[in-house]
């Protein structure tokens, strides 16, 4: 599509917006199956709206499509004066932003995990969690949360006391996009879990949840009692020994080791002299 196109839908979203018809960008995009970013790129310019997207504003916002291709007529069609709000029954990402309306990453401490399976949808609670910035470009585009980690079930990936961070997974496309043995951290109705995993979303609607140490056992986690999706894509450590403490604590080991070995060989060769001399002893008293 051309730009004069682009820019009247521009102008058709923007007029929604000032009616109130959708409650934010975020869930206006989820209502047209774009991605939030996708959306921002077509405001600023750097992407042109196509036919499928036109045709779903057409038909969920009552936009006047001879208005879009021609400038002819008004924004909307004539039996409705403004769009009604379609009603969502998709989830809703609730984000938190800077004062100049740019996304932070949410930290989500061990001790507010279980409250965060029951109100990860609730704005206040979300705001009254930490939040920060990361100075990675990457991070400035898509929502993205930090999850502190517990327990030994990801080692030696990951261990207690780091924290993850995660990219948001839309979930309509749950079933395309979770990789197979990727790390996710899933929110379930029950809790939150830091796992591989395997995606049998398509096959019999569900997720294999699997631990990097074999002494935890993998399990399911049906769809129906998934909340969200995360795509774990860093992890923070609260300390990074140097290489040269690995190679110098890998030398103390075999050392030690050395040390060990060579103690254990003094105290076999004592006992065989002491087992050679009580079998003399026997001997000797035998012969008298």
């Amino acid at each position: 599509m051309n730009g004069t196109v682009t820019e009247r839908f521009i102008e058709c979203v923007n007029l929604i917006k000032e009616q109130e018809n959708i409650p934010s960008s975020g869930q206006f995009a989820k209502l047209l199956d774009l991605h939030p970013q996708c959306l921002s790129d077509i405001k600023t310019g750097k992407r042109k709206v196509n036919a499928d997207l036109i045709g779903k504003m057409v038909h969920n916002f009552n936009i006047n499509a001879n208005y879009l291709f021609t400038g002819s007529g008004d924004h909307f069609s004539a039996d409705a004066e403004a769009p009604a709000a379609p009603i969502v029954q998709e989830q809703i990402i609730t984000v938190v932003t800077d004062n100049q309306g740019s996304e932070r990453i949410v930290h989500v401490p061990y001790a507010a995990q279980a409250g965060y399976v029951d109100q990860f949808h609730d704005p206040i609670y979300m705001q009254e969690l930490p939040a920060f910035s990361l100075p990675d470009q990457r991070f400035s585009t898509g929502t993205h949360r930090c999850f502190d980690v517990s327990g030994d079930s990801m080692e030696p990936t990951i261990f207690s006391g780091e924290k993850v961070v995660c990219s948001y997974v839309e979930q309509d496309l749950w079933k395309t996009n979770i990789r197979n043995n990727y790390v996710y951290v899933v929110v379930t109705d029950s809790g939150i879990v830091l796992k591989r995993v395997v995606n049998n979303l398509n096959t019999n609607g569900e997720l294999i949840i699997k631990s990097d140490n074999s002494f935890y056992d993998l399990f399911s986690l049906p769809i129906t009692s998934i909340r969200e999706v995360w795509l774990v894509t860093h992890k923070i450590s609260p300390f990074m020994p140097s290489p040269s403490n690995i190679r110098n604590a890998l030398h103390k080991e075999v050392d030690n080791l050395r040390v060990t070995i060579a103690d254990q060989g003094k105290m076999i060769l004592s006992l065989n002299s002491t087992i050679e001399k009580m079998l003399k002893q026997n001997r000797q008293l035998s012969v008298r």
